[in-house]
């Protein structure tokens, strides 16, 4: 298109030079990212910039279009295939040198040489690339363009523009765009020219910790001479770690070279004297004048900062400063009370790691999450967290606490001790009163024994509740539909919070764990529970997948229905392949069969706690792969015969621990309060995956009802399109409904914000200072190599595995391990084909560890990294009983 073009005649023209006191953050399209953040930097109170002055985003377009060979050649750059990377880097290559080569105007040329002069012809100066796509929130860009340090003389600094002009098309300055998701064309670069700086020493100065996160904790990098040591890695840094006005801790380097200017321009190494090269850089007061800089520059951006500093006799002199991209942002606002004796952080535990879906939600479904969760929640980096202080502040709340994320996740545990053991905060302990359900919404009250008949109650309950709600809710538009949403939310946190279905969620938990610690103790087997859980009924996850083999069964028997979904499998615009099947012979009993399971599934969909992704409904194509992979793997009646040998299984291995405990002392008692157990187990773990598919239910007509107010919006041309609500919070999109006005500018931000997030790992524990916590397993009983987890399935599995992120990207063979990040009920088709799990997110009682039990799967979750740390491929063995998983080859 015309307007990404590097054209002279698009865009408003402008001037070509700017001293930095003239430029500031609103006027970063013109002087790109470094030179706005310098010509803000230079207002900062107390902060010291060298003098300098930028050659704007317009003189590089001017450039540019007189060297017309450029367009052609981004052309080709932009077919290349981004996987060929010796094409790009051939075409990257060209580009440059194109650019390089273009001859620079005679008016451009005297206004870069008159500002020069300005400034002082004989002296040095420092040339660095400045492009609109760097130094941003979301992506900081270090590193991809170019910096010329000691530049001499006018004639110099002209051919060093040129240079830098051309470092926008680096061959890792296009592939870091291509990572973003930025186009090269719509990237422009301006250049920074400053007088340099000859420093005694110099560095990096993070103004919050980079690997932890911790914001009041300051990290400083220095070294002898210019930064290009450090930069380069020519040497290793003294690190001074700043917190609170103090030097915490110390490492001082040996600092055997460093990067001195030349007299006539250019830089060299050189050895340091042998008595110097153990000396710190900096010394203590120096590092904390450093921080106490820094701390103003990032108070003025409003979030930390990466900071490239110099000091010579004069004092500090800042050279760069960008936003640190890689930490995860801290929920808003941040409560933070204070105690007497000490300082009380907020702790966060994430929702995402209990609810297995970590991946990032868009603002409508957090902000829909939050409005129908049981407890508070907070969003920080497009997840939500919750605020277990007041638990911890309690010894009684706090050991419950404790106790139920141990049993669920117990890094989750580990990582809230971590912060407990410090000590380096006093936790009130709060008033007498409750303080709120656990992180997960599971109820405090033991249940040991409940009736099996309240699960068929519950189900009508909701089954009633739904159909109301969808009865009622197609009647409503406008703000009519958001009063009625008010109302049906308040139902749907009553149907979730109902002690009825709490009590039987418990009941089957409890008798879990009791089965697991007594039949441990007296028969010392190892989660005993799994194999007596085995095709547990009323399970509406593991019926999902058997349900989908059934439609297989459908399918199977009409070769020419299986040719035609291998070619939807392939197209990714196929989800009107339902009509078509209605062509083909056998195709009503195939379209019959997907239909009948899209009534009853078709609101699920992988990480559907989210409310804008897609449902099954929406893009019924989503299910073929798995639909065939059925057809290839299993045979007809699958599912029936699989659900029989799960159910005998279960009371074979019944009746074999029942015969085993009555020849113990006491046995007779054992075998009864056993089999009590048994029996509640099996009538109330299936009813565990229940309260979630009604939530999703309701998820899915809240969602269809606010899509059709979204095209409402459309028509009216309030919005550009239907999704762009997905990019509001509810109450946003409530406020455009009700005003007919949207904030096209908001929309796009969070756009932005949601892509960046996206690379974003969320921590199981995050406190208000920042600091992410991971927690660890601190165990001695994983053979060296292996990767410790946490055991939820019994038995020991060896198989290729699979390293799967995408449910549609599934392929699998009999006998494949499956290893994911996380695992929701979506799923769990998936689950039949495979021979094993692990996952990277989970604890004993969520989806996928309830759902490899059912189906008999080994599985270990909760495995650190583990998608990363496993290769495609790879043999691998699961370990479901102890918990780890060893790497075979």
């Amino acid at each position: 298109m015309r307007d990404k073009r590097f054209d002279e005649g698009s865009g408003v023209s402008g001037p070509y030079v700017l001293g930095l006191g003239e430029v500031d953050e609103d006027r970063a399209g013109l002087v790109g990212g470094k030179g706005a953040h310098l010509g803000a930097l230079s207002r900062v109170d107390g902060v010291r910039v060298p003098d300098g002055f930028c050659v704007t985003t317009d003189a590089f377009r001017r450039v540019v279009a007189r060297a017309p060979e450029v367009d052609a050649l981004l052309d080709r750059l932009a077919g290349a295939d981004p996987d060929d990377r010796e094409a790009v880097r051939a075409l990257s290559a060209k580009v440059r040198r194109a650019v390089e080569e273009a001859v620079i105007p005679d008016d451009l040329a005297a206004g870069i040489i008159g500002a020069v002069a300005r400034l002082g012809e004989e002296a040095a100066y420092a040339v660095r690339s400045s492009a609109t796509a760097e130094d941003l929130p979301t992506a900081s860009f270090a590193g991809q363009q170019d910096t010329y340090l000691n530049v001499v003389g006018p004639a110099e600094v002209l051919r060093h523009v040129s240079r830098c002009w051309a470092s926008l098309f680096t061959e890792r300055a296009v592939v870091y765009r291509r990572r973003n998701g930025i186009d090269d064309r719509t990237v422009r670069m301006a250049v920074v020219v400053q007088r340099m700086v000859l420093p005694d020493a110099s560095g990096v100065l993070f103004t919050a910790d980079p690997v932890t996160g911790h914001r009041r904790t300051a990290t400083v990098d220095a070294g002898f001479g210019l930064g290009e040591a450090l930069v380069s890695g020519l040497v290793n840094p003294d690190v001074l770690t700043v917190r609170d006005g103090e030097v915490i801790a110390r490492t001082i380097a040996v600092k055997e070279r460093a990067v001195h200017a030349l007299p006539g321009g250019g830089t060299r190494e050189v050895t340091v004297e042998a008595g110097q090269r153990e000396r710190p850089a900096l010394t203590d007061a120096q590092a904390v004048e450093l921080v106490r800089l820094g701390r103003r520059i990032e108070a003025h951006f409003g979030c930390p900062q990466d900071i490239e500093w110099c000091l010579n006799d004069d004092g500090f002199r800042i050279v760069q400063s960008r936003p640190i991209t890689t930490l995860f942002p801290v929920p808003d606002p941040v409560p933070v009370p204070e105690a007497a004796g000490g300082r009380t952080p907020s702790v966060y535990v994430s929702v995402g790691h209990q609810q297995m879906m970590t991946d990032a939600m868009n603002p409508l479904g957090w902000s829909m999450w939050q409005r129908t969760a049981m407890v508070p929640m907070h969003e920080a980096g497009g997840r939500l967290f919750v605020d277990v202080t007041p638990r911890l502040a309690s010894p009684a709340s706090r050991a419950a606490l404790l106790d139920v994320m141990g049993k669920g996740d117990p890094l989750v545990r580990d990582a809230l001790e971590t912060v407990l053991e410090r000590g380096e905060f006093d936790l009130p302990v709060p008033d007498a009163g409750p303080v709120g359900p656990p992180a997960d919404g599971a109820p405090e009250a033991s249940v040991t024994e409940a009736d099996p008949a309240v699960v068929a109650e519950l189900v009508e309950r909701s089954e009633t509740s739904v159909a109301a709600l969808e009865r009622d809710i197609r009647t409503k538009s406008g703000p009519e539909l958001f009063d009625f949403l008010a109302e049906a939310f308040e139902e749907h946190k009553r149907v979730l919070s109902d002690p009825l279905s709490m009590r039987a969620i418990m009941a089957g938990m409890e008798a879990t764990w009791w089965l697991n610690d007594k039949l441990g103790e007296w028969l010392g087997e190892k989660n005993a529970a799994d194999a007596l859980t085995l095709s547990a009924p009323g399970n509406i996850t593991s019926e999902m997948g058997l349900d989908l083999l059934d439609v297989a069964d459908a399918i199977r028997p009409h070769p020419e229905v299986v040719a035609f979904l291998n070619g939807v499998q392939d197209d990714a615009h196929g989800d009107g392949f339902l009509d078509g099947l209605l062509k083909l012979p056998g195709g009503s009993a195939a379209r019959e069969a997907i239909g009948t399971y899209l009534a009853r599934y078709g609101m699920r969909c992988v990480a559907e706690i989210d409310i804008t992704r897609p449902r099954w409904s929406e893009h019924p194509a989503t299910l073929v792969p798995l639909i065939l992979d059925n057809v290839r793997n299993f045979g007809p009646g699958a599912a029936e015969r699989r659900f029989e040998q799960g159910r005998l299984r279960a009371l074979r291995t019944e009746q074999d621990v029942l015969t085993r405990l009555r020849a113990l002392p006491d046995g007779e008692r054992k075998a009864d309060e056993t089999k009590r157990m048994i029996d509640q187990v099996r009538a109330f773990a299936g009813y565990r995956e229940y309260p979630k598919y009604g939530i999703v239910c309701r998820y899915f007509l809240y969602k269809q009802a606010l899509l059709e107010e979204a095209g409402r919006l459309v028509r009216d041309g309030v919005l550009a399109e239907r999704e762009d609500v997905f990019h509001l919070t509810f109450q946003e999109l409530e406020d455009v409904v009700r005003s007919r006005r949207a904030d096209d500018r908001l929309i796009a931000r969070r756009k932005e914000a949601f892509r960046s997030y996206g690379a974003l790992t969320p921590p199981r524990v995050l406190t208000s200072d920042g600091e992410a916590v991971t927690g660890s397993y601190r165990r001695d009983d994983v053979p060296e190599g292996a990767l410790a987890g946490l055991a939820v399935s019994t038995g020991s599995v060896e198989g290729r595995a699979r390293v799967i992120l995408d449910l549609a990207d599934a392929e699998l063979e009999e006998g494949d391990i499956l290893v994911t990040r996380f695992t929701d009920p979506s799923w769990s088709p998936l689950f039949l084909g495979v021979a094993g799990l692990v996952t990277e997110v989970g604890g004993l009682m969520t989806h996928g560890a309830v759902i490899a039990r059912e189906y008999g799967l080994p599985a270990v979750v909760g495995v650190d990294r583990a998608t990363r740390l496993i290769r495609d491929g790879q043999r691998i063995r699961v370990h479901g009983t102890d918990g780890y998983v060893e790497i075979l080859d």
